[in-house]
């Protein structure tokens, strides 16, 4: 651990914090001289290898991440040019899915027409680990892509459980002040509670850790929060 790192440390105190004052934490502990994002983990008491235990979905940040999203759409005709008018960074359809295919990723986020889906489905190596495949469940597939390309611009952002049954996500940049941080961690801890699975039984939400890019991590009280957002 670097001198810079213990002292950050040395500011966190060895207990589970409320979310408010957590979020204040991570930015006095903050010490990188870039602008570091900020991220919540959640550690969910499911089985993630259970397909009726998959927790997916999304979230609008009311104050967005602080970070420029790219965003792809495969569209054609006049849902090509909707798309175009949103605001979307790449439009098209064979010629973005060649694109791909010869390795090219320079997107964060895809959104697709249903209509295309049999051809973009065959992206799936690519797509696939990257988390970048249009989904229905996430709102990434729909022929309403002038909305969709909107709500990601304005701070939607998708989730996804992980192997070690962790959701990890963006809520900001450590320049944010401690209340937009909060209400973007709450917007969070609200969807993701109310995403458990039916088939979820004993305790769901068994940890939580907010931190930046470079600094220690936070430790939030879990119970509270989901007595908060149950």
């Amino acid at each position: 651990m670097g001198k810079k790192m213990k002292a950050a440390a040395e500011k966190i105190e060895p207990r589970a914090y409320g979310l408010r004052e957590a979020v204040e934490a991570v930015k006095t502990s903050a010490y990188a001289k870039f602008d570091e994002s900020v991220d919540l983990a959640l550690r969910l008491g499911i089985d993630p290898k259970r397909s009726d235990q998959m927790v997916r979905g999304t979230a609008s940040l009311p104050h967005g991440t602080g970070k420029k999203v790219r965003v792809l759409v495969f569209a054609k005709g006049d849902k090509e040019q909707e798309a175009r008018q949103a605001g979307a960074d790449y439009v098209g359809a064979d010629d973005l899915m060649e694109k791909i295919k010869g390795g090219w990723m320079e997107f964060d986020c895809a959104i697709a027409t249903p209509d295309l889906m049999a051809s973009v489905g065959k992206l799936g190596k690519q797509l696939g680990p990257r988390g970048l495949m249009p989904n229905p469940k996430t709102g990434t597939v729909t022929f309403e892509v002038g909305k969709a390309v909107s709500d990601i611009r304005k701070g939607r952002v998708e989730y996804k459980v992980e192997k070690a049954g962790i959701v990890q996500v963006p809520i900001g940049k450590v320049s944010f002040d401690a209340a937009k941080l909060y209400d973007n961690a709450s917007a969070i801890i609200e969807s993701v509670i109310k995403a458990k699975p039916a088939s979820c039984k004993g305790r769901y939400l068994k940890s939580a850790v907010v931190s930046s890019t470079m600094g220690p991590g936070v430790m939030l009280d879990a119970v509270a929060l989901m007595k908060q957002w149950s």
